[in-house]
């Protein structure tokens, strides 16, 4: 029986011209060669199975052939080149720098590249995975590889560049290669199927071309591995059932119930898949991969981005046109979300039910930047309450006592309490001695209610998410923005006002109001003041004077310090009276930190009588 030889071994190119996509180093290296400048160390760095051994190789052989070939191929003639071919070469070395890695070996090393070669010019060296070299062995070859002999060159040749050390790096000639594309593998793999008289099937090869990743002894190996699988004749059918990977069947499938918005049949597919052995992110992955290959279908500018036959380009191009790029992009996203918390959810399953349930939900319409959410599920509700709230009775609006008696009409100083309408029927009392004041700075007041700030900001924002408004209508922007205009309205639908505002106590309700009124109008650098002071609550202490409570002494000076202008800045929110601020340490909040076990246990027993007879009954002692 003859020894099996797999294809990765048997098609290794031999020359220049039958390296797969590399064709700009290799020409490179032959011009090299060509023209007589040879560098004395390079370094073939790349993913693995692009062609950095193999390349190393010929180039090696190249180097000392006595006869090349005029386009710079070796001649496979010579003697050096058959001594290379049959392996028995002493020109050209190759050491695995993963198990030769210690010090004792590039010092061995070190002592061979004095001898010069017996046939041919150079002595070439080729290190493959030099990056497993360890530091000391870096250190070792530092010298050699800066100043070597002039018959020896180093071919250096690594997966992970990042591991070499500097010093190393910059001795070297560096030449990256690239993954290979899928459409070089196809061809590479079309042309051995022909040589070995296997039949195969473009989307056969395509699927292992896939798999491989851009690795073209990776797919080498998978192919021998279908020709054995199928006995000869590759197919899509038995190559996906070997690979387990999913048939795009199943995401035309689910596309079409997507589009259909039958939520019901995504599930029932999804198990479908799970019955089959495939695991959720597996099917998610493919789902994205699907639909980002609608996408590119969808327009004729990137349709060349797809790699497929023209048979299946095809079917994706008449199933993008059901689609809308805006739904495609959102499909995409919602895949790609999944995928990502697939790994740290605990009911994965749920997880990718979750996205499908979605999909199936999203419409081709939505043009909001949602995050390829469905919005279209809560509009009908925000929309019924802005419709109820339209037609709500006109008598509603506004709601005012009845008084006893019809007073005239005076300035705004002696004007009354009105109430204006908020789109939840509830009056918001505004005082119209406030009419002034708001009204120099309208701006300021509704840059600081759009940017959420306080209650008055979120009050703005609510309002505007539920009622659908524009700022210009919205009430609460209104009461800011327009308070002539609203006070005019108001003064038409009353016929009578309150007692004057200059005899009305001032409420701790009031005086909050006023007190975070001012606090929204600070300026942006003294964020930390009006932060602490929208959630404080002042209180009435007596005629004229109001107090806060503060729970340290820096507070307290604080407050002290800017007394003044708080007062003066509360003044016109309180209808042009004056009120003065005392500031009150909790005492309560600074006895906590006594360190006194004593005054600690009085504190406590101040506060709640029944620990102490507690303590009584179990007969217990305060610690000292």
């Amino acid at each position: 029986m003859e020894n099996y030889i797999v294809s990765a071994r048997k098609y290794r190119p031999d020359t220049f011209e039958s390296v797969v996509a590399q064709k700009s180093l290799t020409t490179t290296l032959k011009n090299a060669i060509h023209s007589g400048k040879l560098a004395h160390a390079y370094l073939f760095c790349g993913p693995r199975g692009v062609g950095k051994t193999t390349c190393a190789r010929i180039f090696a052989k190249t180097i000392n052939c006595t006869n090349p070939t005029e386009n710079g191929e070796p001649c496979n003639q010579c003697e050096s080149c058959q001594s290379f071919n049959q392996q028995r070469s002493y020109s050209i070395y190759e050491l695995d720098a993963a198990s030769n890695n210690s010090v004792e070996d590039i010092r061995s090393l070190n002592e061979q590249v004095r001898i010069p070669p017996q046939v041919g010019k150079y002595k070439v060296y080729i290190i493959d995975e030099v990056h497993m070299l360890s530091q000391a062995a870096f250190n070792a070859f530092l010298k050699t590889l800066e100043e070597p002999p002039a018959h020896a060159i180093f071919i250096l040749a690594t997966t992970e560049k990042h591991k070499i050390i500097p010093t190393i790096l910059s001795r070297c000639q560096i030449y990256d290669f690239s993954r290979i594309e899928a459409g070089d593998i196809i061809a590479h793999l079309k042309n051995i199927a022909e040589k070995e008289n296997i039949n195969c099937d473009y989307e056969a090869l395509r699927i292992i071309a896939q798999k491989s990743d851009g690795c073209m002894r990776d797919a080498l190996s998978l192919f021998d591995q279908m020709a054995s699988f199928t006995q000869g004749d590759l197919t899509y059918t038995k190559v996906i059932e070997s690979l387990n990977v999913l048939d795009y069947e199943y995401y035309f499938r689910l596309t079409d119930f997507i589009i259909e918005k039958k939520t019901s049949q995504c599930l029932l597919l999804f198990n479908e898949v799970l019955n089959k052995g495939f695991e959720g992110n597996i099917f998610i992955e493919g789902a994205a991969s699907h639909f980002r290959d609608l996408l590119v279908n969808s327009d004729e500018a990137t349709i060349e981005l797809f790699e497929g036959s023209t048979e299946l380009r095809n079917r994706y191009t008449e199933q993008a046109k059901r689609c809308t790029p805006k739904m495609l992009f959102n499909a995409i996203r919602l895949c790609s979300n999944c995928s990502l918390n697939y790994r740290t959810s605990r009911n994965k399953r749920l997880q990718v039910e979750l996205t499908l349930i979605e999909l199936s939900q999203m419409s081709d319409s939505d043009n909001d930047d949602s995050g390829g959410r469905c919005p279209k599920m809560l509009k009908p509700i925000f929309n019924k309450i802005a419709q109820d709230v339209a037609q709500a009775p006109a008598t509603q609006a506004v709601q005012t006592p009845a008084p006893q008696q019809a007073v005239p009409q005076k300035n705004d100083s002696q004007e009354a309490p009105k109430q204006v309408a908020t789109p939840y029927n509830t009056a918001i009392q505004t005082p119209a001695t406030q009419a002034p004041a708001i009204q120099g700075r309208p701006a300021e007041l509704r840059a600081r209610a759009e940017n959420g700030g306080g209650n008055l900001g979120r009050m703005f924002q609510k309002s505007r998410t539920i009622i659908g408004t524009t700022p210009q209508s919205n009430p609460v922007a209104t009461v800011a923005q327009e308070q002539p205009k609203a006070i005019n309205k108001v003064e038409q639908t009353t016929a009578t006002v309150a007692p004057s505002t200059e005899t009305t106590a001032i409420t701790d309700a009031t005086l909050t109001q006023a007190w975070t009124s001012f606090a929204l109008l600070l300026p942006e650098n003294e964020r930390a003041l009006a932060d602490r002071m929208k959630i404080m609550a002042p209180k009435v202490d007596g005629e004229g004077y109001f107090s806060i409570s503060v729970d340290n002494q820096m507070a307290a000076d604080l407050f002290t310090k800017e007394e003044k202008r708080i007062c003066e800045g509360m003044k016109p929110f309180l209808g042009n009276r004056t009120m003065r601020m005392k500031v009150v340490v909790n005492k309560v909040v600074v006895e906590r930190h006594v360190s006194d076990k004593s005054k600690q246990y009085a504190i406590l027993v101040e506060k709640n009588p029944l620990i102490e007879k507690l303590r009584k009954e179990l007969n217990l002692e305060v610690a000292r």
